[in-house]
């Protein structure tokens, strides 16, 4: 890649960044929010549910509107949405100006990160060039969360409103960059002014099916307590769901294809993404609560010993890479669900005594797995898609990544909580190594996933062998060039 397309790929990879160190310096400093505000414990845990709701119930959508109203334009707009409401989250004085702040700044994730998504797969030809820009996209993602945590405990001693105003510096200079390197793009035929053409009770379906299947999913750490509000905003979601399918249908222009949603390498990629971050993000989670609660580990000292787990910021883009060169993706995206398993395995006995030196292999082999699966979800969930759909694309991929962690972390919390009520727990730490089986038991699922897709893409080799023909060119092979090449 040339010396612009690696600057367009760095303006990109610190909007996932900025996504990830913002979401995990607000998890450090939580504690001193709820102290300084005087927040009840459901307060507190709106401020990191509103962002999850605002981020899980509009990524579909996002995605949509990346392919119809513009890329460049949906980035550069949420962008700026998500500066400006990150710093009005640093001057909030109530509970409730900081939930109504990190919900607005989820959906501005929610529209940002598959157009910044769309314009990777779109600006890079498909092959070895998208694939590696994908690969530093996801390993950009995950060492923004690492960093974010050691950052976070730093600013959090400085004052906790620095941990909202940080992001807005750093939006700032990647939207100064942003205008000047994101490309433009040709305006669809099918585009006309305003939002005449655009599906709007399709789009209004979709968030509310999205949302209320998010707020049922963000309501499972309750457990059995609240059941009925849990199954009722599920069942909304379905019926809106089932009403979004309905409306697809029947409208001329329909906000989604639905053949899209029933290809099997998108639906696959994003079932990866759900069961494999969800794994990832339950995991962490319990991590944080057996350090902090049980041995008493102090943020800083947690934020240290996790930063290991960051060690797929470096494998990503020199490691994985190759891997994919030589083996495909399929088969690394199971070798990093196997890693994880085996990571999640042997932590499961954890003790009271245990050393850091023996949680370290766990921490090592999440990270790496992290390196191996992420990234070639990406490109699975891209690969082959037509240009015009490569944000619906990303906008499935996100669905799934945020689902996974909001999954992931209500299911431990509520196994968490059911084995301490237990009147058959023997210790506090019975009802940790109770919830540590959830993302043991999300990744095993994964591998399962996994091996099915590499079965299925074996199968299809096959048949193409035989005489048969694929069913479209690859941008690569259609003469489309990459953005190194034509700008």
């Amino acid at each position: 890649m040339g010396a612009r397309a690696w600057a367009l790929l760095l303006v990109l990879c610190g909007t996932i960044f900025l996504e990830g160190i913002d979401i995990a310096m607000l998890a450090i400093a939580i504690p001193a929010i709820r102290s300084d505000l005087g927040l009840s414990t459901g307060t507190a845990a709106w401020v990191l549910s509103a962002y999850v709701l605002g981020y899980a119930g509009f990524t579909l959508l996002g995605g949509r509107a990346a392919d119809l109203l513009g890329r460049r334009r949906m980035f550069l707009v949420w962008l700026g949405v998500f500066l400006l409401f990150s710093g009005l989250g640093g001057l909030a004085t109530e509970g409730w100006m900081l939930i109504v702040a990190r919900f607005v700044t989820g959906l501005a994730a929610a529209f940002m990160t598959p157009a910044a998504m769309s314009i990777i797969t779109t600006s890079y030809a498909e092959g070895p060039e998208r694939n590696k820009a994908l690969l530093v996209f996801a390993g950009t993602s995950a060492g923004g969360f690492s960093l974010g945590l050691v950052v976070g405990g730093l600013l959090t001693e400085l004052g906790w409103r620095w941990v909202f105003f940080a992001p807005v510096l750093l939006a700032g200079a990647i939207l100064a960059a942003a205008v000047r390197l994101v490309p433009g793009e040709a305006v669809p035929e099918r585009r006309t002014p305003g939002l005449r053409g655009f599906d709007l009770p399709g789009a209004a379906a979709a968030a509310g099916a999205m949302l209320l299947l998010a707020f049922g999913v963000v309501r499972l750490e309750h457990g059995l307590a609240g059941w009925p509000l849990t199954a009722g905003a599920a069942a909304a979601g379905l019926l809106l769901g089932a009403a979004f399918v309905r409306i697809e249908r029947r409208t001329a222009e329909p906000l989604v294809r639905l053949g899209i949603l029933l290809t099997g390498s998108v639906v696959r990629a994003g079932l990866g993404a759900l069961l494999f971050v969800g794994a990832f993000m339950g995991f962490q989670f319990v991590l944080t609560l057996y350090l902090q609660e049980l041995r008493g580990w102090s943020s800083w000292q947690t934020a240290i010993a996790l930063v290991v787990m960051g060690c797929d910021v470096i494998l990503a883009p020199t490691l994985t890479p190759r891997l994919v060169a030589r083996y495909g993706h399929a088969r690394v995206i199971l070798a990093g669900f196997l890693l994880a398993t085996v990571a999640y395995g042997l932590f499961l006995p954890v003790g009271m005594d245990w050393t850091y030196a023996a949680m370290f292999p766990t921490l090592l082999l999440a990270g790496t797995a992290f390196a191996l699966a992420l990234g070639p979800l990406m490109i699975a969930a891209t690969e082959g898609v037509a240009e015009k759909e490569q944000g619906l694309a990303g906008g499935v991929l996100q669905t799934g990544l945020q689902f996974g962690a909001a999954i992931g972390i209500s299911g431990v919390t509520a196994v968490h909580g059911l084995a301490s009520s237990g009147t058959t727990a023997a210790s506090p730490l019975s009802a940790f190594h109770a919830a540590l089986t959830v993302p043991l038991a999300m990744a095993l699922l994964g591998v399962l996933l996994s091996a099915q897709g590499l079965r299925r893409r074996r199968s299809g080799r096959r048949v193409a062998g035989g005489g048969g023909q694929p069913a479209a060119r690859s941008e690569a092979e259609s003469g489309r060039p990459a953005v190194s090449e034509a700008r």
